[in-house]
């Protein structure tokens, strides 16, 4: 009797099941609790897996390397900071902006004319420190090899610029001023007989310098002028003057436009060379690899036993007119310096020999 009841009671829920699952309405609901009892099933999972951190899935093409930590010359002890480097797809600077990021403004007073240098001309730089000088330039061949190697050395020097070669070449003149040099007018087209013409004659050819330097860098000192061959007149040196500009001779030249060959320029400069010597050298006017090859001598020479530095570019120290003249009229000189011998320097190529 149990066994029918038990088959009975089992022949009974079978029936309720299939009439349960033959109704449309309640295999609807089966399906839909089927699929939401997954949904959250899955959420857990993968909820799960997040919060795990040794478990978590990365998406391969957002994993970057892992980061090079060995030394490199910014991180090794003893080397100065490398500056950031700009990616490939990074704009460059317009040239007026890498002036102004690159070149703080010179607040040390520029050099008044100086007792005992020809009509007033410079032959030492103030102070104890050595000025490297380059004329003729800037030269596309020459000019960046010398740059390359003041910067290698951390050497600040002024460049005496012929106007023809600056109105060609604006990008050197910006290189230049980018890298903290000083400028000087050498005449617009490194004319010997300057100096012999008419003082408004003098003044327009200093001026047109003035201005094709300028084109390149607005607003760029030019506080110096050095005449083509050192031939000086009190004529030129007034000119420059009322113009605002120290005339600047030399102390020691290595006589380099001459080629005698890199170990004479070399050891011409390095011999020569007391505190305060404004040196003479070329960095375009022929051929001047001599005089860079020169550098690599000289430079590290130099530095075990002076200071080099630009010529200062700011105000001068005394009161003066918008002409750089004195109250009086007169070109200030400068004779808190004791001179060196200027017998080490000779003067530059004559008129023939250049043309």
């Amino acid at each position: 009797m149990a066994s029918t009841r038990g088959q009975e009671g089992s022949v009974g829920r079978d029936g309720r099941r299939q009439s349960f699952l033959a109704n449309p309405a309640n295999l609807s609901l089966i399906v839909v609790l089927t699929l939401a009892a997954g949904s959250i099933l899955g959420g857990v999972y993968v909820l799960g897996r997040a919060l795990s951190p040794s478990e978590q899935v990365q998406d391969p093409l957002s994993v970057s390397a892992p980061p090079d930590t060995r030394p490199t010359h910014a991180t090794t002890p003893g080397n100065p900071p490398a500056p950031p480097s700009r990616s490939a797809t990074s704009p460059s600077p317009t040239p007026t902006e890498s002036v102004r990021e690159t070149t703080p403004a010179d607040d040390r007073p520029r050099l008044a004319l100086e007792r005992g240098g020809p009509y007033g001309a410079r032959l030492t730089s103030g102070s104890a420190d050595v000025a490297l000088t380059f004329d003729d330039g800037p030269d596309p061949s020459y000019t960046p090899q010398v740059l390359d190697l003041l910067a290698e050395y951390q050497v600040k020097a002024t460049f005496c610029m012929v106007g023809e070669q600056a109105a060609a070449h604006p990008e050197l003149v910006r290189a230049i001023v980018a890298a903290g040099h000083t400028l000087c007018n050498h005449s617009w087209s490194h004319d010997l007989t300057l100096g012999s013409r008419s003082r408004t004659a003098i003044r327009s050819d200093l001026a047109r310098t003035n201005a094709a330097i300028s084109a390149a860098v607005p607003g760029t000192r030019i506080v110096y002028f050095r005449q083509p061959g050192g031939a000086w007149t009190s004529n030129v040196v007034g000119a420059a003057w009322e113009l605002g500009m120290t005339s600047l001779h030399w102390a020691v030249d290595p006589r380099d436009w001459t080629q005698p060959g890199a170990g004479s320029i070399a050891s011409t400069v390095t011999a020569g060379v007391r505190a305060g010597s404004i040196v003479l050298m070329h960095d375009s006017g022929g051929d001047r690899q001599q005089t860079v090859n020169a550098l690599h001598t000289i430079l590290p020479n130099l530095l075990r036993r002076f200071e080099l530095s630009s010529l200062p570019t700011g105000p001068p120290s005394t009161s003066t007119d918008n002409t750089g003249a004195t109250a009086s009229g007169a070109p200030r000189l400068d004779t808190s310096v004791r001179t060196p011998d200027p017998s080490a320097g000779a003067t530059e190529p004559s008129a023939a020999a250049v043309r």
